[in-house]
């Protein structure tokens, strides 16, 4: 497994670098054109005002400007939970970015399945050509497995890490198969408590976010880590997880005690 090889995201037809990009943290337009330039190609950025980086918006626009958007993966995310909203919302994120469509609208934060006009809304979307893939977002893993008997969404958007590993029983040996939708992982770092001293178990070593993406890319049935960067410096710090590639099992085992220790204080 190497983590510095674009992947197919499921049953797409989109490559993506291992570790995706997030624009709520407050980074800089040249730190977002630097992951692309490294290979973090998938982006996810917010219809609403709230989530939807200008510094971001600057980043792709560039990007396209240099002839590089069918290098780009390009998902915007709507929590509006109504079709109308999350069409009008959509379509001006398109035309600040000068584009017609976006390669994926995930859908977001859903905790049980999507009322039918929501759903209906963006396979009508796919149908006008303003997006080419559907994905939804949920932390609850049983949706997952229900949602993939209908076959509808292209992708799912889960939470995964040391600390929260119920999706390698309750998702990922149910979702296999030449179907089998692609998988984006967030929170690695959950929330930044796997990386703090002060809640390490005694005698064990404090992970880094580097370690954290590592643990989460070594699981086979992820296609994507996303990583929130606010600088320059975590960036490349976090792109070593590229370099370093998948953990050892001595290394797992290691981060599967940290996660325990976390979870059940």
């Amino acid at each position: 497994m190497n983590f510095n090889e674009k992947t197919l995201l499921g049953k797409t037809d989109l490559r993506v670098g291992r570790l995706g990009i997030s624009s709520s943290f407050g980074a800089k337009a040249a730190v977002f054109e630097e992951a692309f330039e490294h290979g973090c190609n998938y982006f996810t950025w917010g219809t609403f005002i709230k989530g939807s980086s200008p510094e971001m918006m600057m980043a792709i626009r560039e990007i396209i400007k240099k002839g590089e958007r069918d290098e780009l993966v390009l998902a915007l995310t709507s929590y509006a939970h109504s079709p109308v909203l999350t069409e009008k919302f959509f379509k001006s994120r398109l035309k600040k970015l000068g584009i017609e469509r976006a390669d994926i609208l995930n859908l977001g934060f859903f905790m049980k399945r999507p009322q039918r006009s929501i759903i209906d809304g963006a396979l009508n979307m796919k149908k006008k050509g303003l997006v080419r893939f559907i994905g939804i977002l949920s932390h609850n893993r049983n949706l997952f497995p229900e949602l993939h008997k209908e076959g509808i969404f292209d992708l799912y958007h889960l939470r995964y890490n040391a600390a929260h590993r119920g999706a390698e029983t309750d998702v990922f040996p149910k979702i296999t198969g030449e179907s089998k939708p692609g998988i984006v992982s967030y929170t690695a770092t959950r929330w930044r408590q796997l990386i703090n001293p002060k809640k390490t178990p005694p005698g064990e070593k404090t992970p880094t976010a580097t370690d954290c993406y590592r643990f989460v890319l070594s699981n086979p049935s992820v296609d994507v880590c996303m990583m929130g960067v606010r600088n320059r410096d975590q960036l490349q710090e976090n792109l070593k997880t590229l370099d370093l590639g998948p953990m050892s099992e001595e290394e797992l085992a290691w981060m599967r005690r940290v996660g325990d220790y976390l979870y059940k204080r």
